[in-house]
């Protein structure tokens, strides 16, 4: 059973630690971390991809599933940090891609020589519909010499595996028995509700196709079977669903204990209130009413099913949240702290992104040849073929790149940020000199400091890690406050999203026995009325 007192922290490996001084993060670089990890408290590290792969998509476009990309080591390499995470209490969790394949992948080269039994590990058509990749473009790509298409949701280079070839479901579960083997204690799985396709391909004539393959029609009994046939459910395992554009209903099925099928789901939907008509790269301001309400709907509709939430901010995927719902200038360290408080104290398992504790900000990159990001390339000439100007281009990409949570980690002030002796694959963030490990370590009032003490908050109080979740002060719309309730005790956190002071009356909270628990400003009590500075966080205990 999952323990509700776990705090995943999620490494991006090529941007962690260069142990080689090739310019690239590796494996050797997290283990000589794992004391820093230690330090934070998390007890869960979650690896993005490092297996063999060609690296179109920065390891998730996966050639060979058993083996390790020599970029970033060997397989002595995953063993020791397996042991030596171990002796520090922290497990480790895998990444793994299993809705496509590398088109490097053995098995799709024999389908390209016309192998139909590898043929039908993939998803080939005579015709193509008009679905839309997520990267940009069409999602089928033309094989002359088989005279088909097949799909591919991401890139063209990441083919779409056929789920409801048992053969294919056989050869997945193989992979996942034996990095179990091998010591793996969790495993998170990329947009694993996609991998169940629909019975019959049509197009869509009112959107990009997603309806069609977003938690399709076998997706619950597909996972049943992988969870069953590979030992996922057992108690010591830890499994998390990344999944895209689905629903809370869906999900309190995946994370249901009963239903056997992941501990918990990443949801995306909160990700997306900066989104201008839903479109990722049409930019807006945060919806804050939107924001608060997904979270409280995703809270308290979970609660009601017995799922579980993974709760989090920032991933390899996302902007860094600091500048894109804080303030990374004036208040950075005010709203970086109010931001962890928000998301610590919700009812689900927290995730830290690398440098997200010490307030990492965007990368705010100004020239193409800083990116890497195959999505963000790809839509620079998408916009630019929109119409937009370089200026235009270069804001939204400023905001919204992949690339902004792939720089390098900031280690310390020296040249390349500790990351390396030499220049790294992405550019060093020019803020690194003030914004590092080593100055976060030696102020007691850091962003770092702070994280610490909600990661152990977590693992001391039961109320945290199990509590049920309340909304309180709805009608104070520049604040986000709630309650977590475990028999007699409970928890006060507000929170204020804004750069103004805002005024906040307990309308209908009873404010005796309250005490002082946290802030990120000075100790204060609980008051009938009380103002909340710029981006403050406060939260109180009663027994």
């Amino acid at each position: 059973m999952l323990n509700k007192h776990t705090v995943v922290y999620q490494i991006y490996p090529k941007s962690y630690k260069d142990s080689n001084n090739d310019g690239i993060g590796d494996l050797r670089g997290v283990i000589e971390k794992l004391d820093y990890i230690e330090e934070l408290g998390a007890n869960l590290i979650w690896l993005t991809p490092f297996f063999v792969s060609p690296q179109n998509d920065n390891g998730y476009d996966i050639a060979d599933y058993y083996n390790i990309e020599p970029l970033y080591g060997s397989m002595a390499d995953v063993e020791e940090l397996i042991a030596e995470a171990g002796k520090r209490g922290i497990d480790i969790m895998f990444d793994m891609v299993f809705n496509h394949t590398s088109t490097e992948h053995e098995w799709f080269q024999k389908a390209l020589q016309g192998d139909p039994k590898y043929v039908d590990y993939y998803i080939f058509k005579d015709s193509p519909t008009n679905w839309e990749s997520k990267f940009g473009g069409n999602a089928w790509e033309y094989v002359p010499a088989l005279g088909k298409y097949y799909l591919h949701l991401f890139d063209r280079t990441q083919a779409d595996l056929n789920w409801d070839n048992p053969e294919v479901r056989e050869e997945l579960k193989k992979i996942v028995r034996f990095w179990i083997e091998k010591g793996t204690k969790g495993f998170r799985f990329d947009v694993i509700n996609l991998i169940s396709k629909p019975f019959v391909f049509e197009d869509d004539l009112d959107g990009d196709g997603r309806k069609f393959y977003t938690d399709g029609p076998r997706i619950h009994e597909f996972l049943k079977e992988l969870s069953l046939d590979t030992g996922l459910n057992e108690d010591f395992i830890v499994t998390v669903g990344e999944m895209s554009s689905t629903t809370i209903d869906n999900c309190i099925r995946y994370s249901n204990p009963d239903e056997k099928e992941l501990s918990m789901c990443f949801n995306f939907h909160h990700l997306k209130v900066d989104y201008k008509n839903q479109q990722k790269w049409e930019l807006q301001d945060c919806d804050f009413e939107a924001l608060m309400n997904l979270l409280v709907n995703w809270q308290v509709e979970m609660e009601k099913g017995n799922g579980w939430n993974a709760v989090f901010w920032c991933n390899h995927d996302q902007p860094r949240i600091v500048s894109r719902f804080g303030n990374d200038d004036k208040y950075h360290k005010e709203s970086a702290k109010m931001l962890a408080t928000m998301v610590h104290f919700l009812r689900g398992t927290p995730y830290v992104y690398q440098g997200e504790e010490i307030g990492m900000t965007n990368a705010y990159f100004d020239k193409l040849a800083q990116y890497k990001d195959v999505e963000s390339l790809n839509y620079y000439l998408i916009l630019k073929q929109a119409g937009k100007t370089d200026e235009e281009i270069f804001e939204i990409l400023q905001a919204r790149s992949r690339d902004n949570a792939r720089t390098p980690m900031q280690w310390d002030d020296t040249e390349y940020t500790g990351f390396s002796d030499v220049e790294p694959w992405i550019p060093v963030i020019h803020n690194y000199v003030d914004i590092n490990v080593a100055n976060s370590l030696q102020d007691e009032d850091s962003i770092f400091h702070y994280y610490k003490k909600l990661i152990s908050l977590r693992r001391e109080m039961d109320v945290i890690a199990y509590g049920s979740f309340r909304q309180v002060l709805q009608e104070q719309q520049e604040i986000f406050a709630y309650q977590r309730t475990l028999n007699n005790e409970e928890l006060l956190v507000m929170t204020n999203f804004f750069e103004q002071p805002v005024e906040v009356t307990m309308r209908d909270v009873e404010i005796a026995g309250y005490e002082f628990l946290l802030s990120n400003y000075e100790e204060r009590p609980l008051e009938q009325t009380m103002i909340l500075g710029p981006y403050e966080a406060v939260v109180f205990y009663k027994k």
